[in-house]
């Protein structure tokens, strides 16, 4: 068999190819390609073989933090500022389906008509979705989210710009002093880059449990122990939920337990452990205003049989801060801090402070109080 036949099994089977069976394959030809040659070799297949193939152009460029190839072979870009088409295009729908096989092959998942989409880790963190016809037209789709910040903490992002030196003393004193919070936004703001930065805060001598449906947080913490979620099989067998993570989680002695992203029936098991003396959890949840966080918990407390009396009670006591991370045209940045208080119409997000204008709201004494410093 050959080198390149056995790195097509090892893709067929979900196994990740070696690179040094691709250093092998440019090397088997140095007769008549030379050592500059097999060099370029190398690198070719490595792209082809190892990366993202004909995507390799918009990942070499620093900007770019995601990746989004359409059915007719169009490919779109993000640079921090919205979508803008790419130059780099996939002729054929057969090729963009070899890609999209391939890539989940990488990640260690299966794609086909028995299982038509994917959710995958790649090599450097990069995070995979593909989806196959008949399911979306024309060709397959996939979406790429590319992470370009390894935030050693608060102090990395303020250098980009995402917050001045004032939010990055409140940021940092929300973790140190030990509350729980959420990191709201939209899509592609920027939640799980500035979770990321806000656990680099957190002292060396604790212990970070962190629950994920797909990996995708980057923590630079010497004490980080991390839990996946398992999609089921074919046969609709082995399915390894968030609720089911969260619940082994609370099982390891965590001093932080983090929910990459709070989006279904687990936050029953959340609420509930910060609520039993699991101080300083967090995690993030989509939404695109402050103001929505307790009806978007509500929701999600629906998912898991909460009615709205019991999830407001339970949300109140185990989540102290609400941080909204928000597009700009400048580009992404923290927008505020706000506080849950309750009021007439039941619990709401009290405005502390407006940080792209440092104005200061009605919960600015509370948010002084969580953070241990006087108003």
């Amino acid at each position: 068999m050959s080198y390149l036949a056995g790195i097509e099994e090892q893709i067929r089977e979900g196994r990740q190819p070696d690179p040094a069976v691709v250093a092998r394959v440019a090397a088997a030809d140095v007769a008549r390609l030379g050592r500059d040659g097999v060099a370029a070799a190398r690198e070719v297949i490595s792209s082809d073989v190892l990366g993202l193939g004909p995507l390799e152009a918009c990942l070499s460029d620093p900007a770019v933090t995601d990746i989004l190839v359409n059915g007719d072979g169009s490919v779109w870009v993000d640079r921090g500022s919205g979508l803008v088409r790419s130059d780099v295009v996939l002729p054929e729908a057969a090729a963009t389906r070899r890609l999209a096989v391939r890539l989940a092959g990488l990640a260690g998942r299966r794609l086909d008509e028995s299982q038509p989409w994917v959710d995958g880790l790649l090599r450097g963190g990069v995070r995979l979705h593909a989806v196959l016809p008949p399911l979306v037209d024309g060709g397959a789709h996939l979406s790429l989210r590319v992470p370009r910040v390894q935030a050693d903490g608060l102090a990395v992002l303020r250098e980009g710009a995402m917050f001045g030196a004032l939010g990055e003393e409140l940021l940092r004193g929300l973790v140190r002093s030990r509350r729980s919070f959420v990191v709201t936004g939209g899509t592609g703001c920027g939640k799980t880059t500035l979770l990321g930065a806000m656990l680099a805060e957190v002292p060396a001598s604790e212990r970070i449990v962190l629950v994920e449906d797909v990996r995708e947080l980057s923590v630079a913490h010497p004490h980080v122990v991390r839990l996946q979620g398992r999609a089921a099989n074919v046969e609709g067998q082995g399915a390894v939920t968030l609720v089911d993570l969260v619940r082994q989680a609370l099982r390891m002695r965590p001093d932080r337990l983090v929910v990459g992203e709070v989006r279904g029936a687990e936050v029953r098991e959340m609420l509930a452990a910060l609520n039993t003396g699991h101080e300083g959890g967090c995690g993030t949840v989509h939404a695109n205003a402050p103001a929505d966080v307790p009806a978007r918990f509500e929701a999600l407390g629906a998912l898991a049989g909460l009615g709205r009396e019991a999830l407001q009670s339970q949300l109140s006591s185990a989540v102290q801060a609400v941080v909204h991370v928000a597009r700009r045209p400048r580009g992404r940045v923290v927008d505020s801090i706000s506080v849950l208080g309750s009021g007439p119409s039941g619990l709401s997000c009290v405005p502390a402070i407006d940080l792209v204008g440092e104005a200061r709201g009605s919960g600015w004494a509370q948010l002084m109080s969580l953070v241990g410093e006087a108003s």
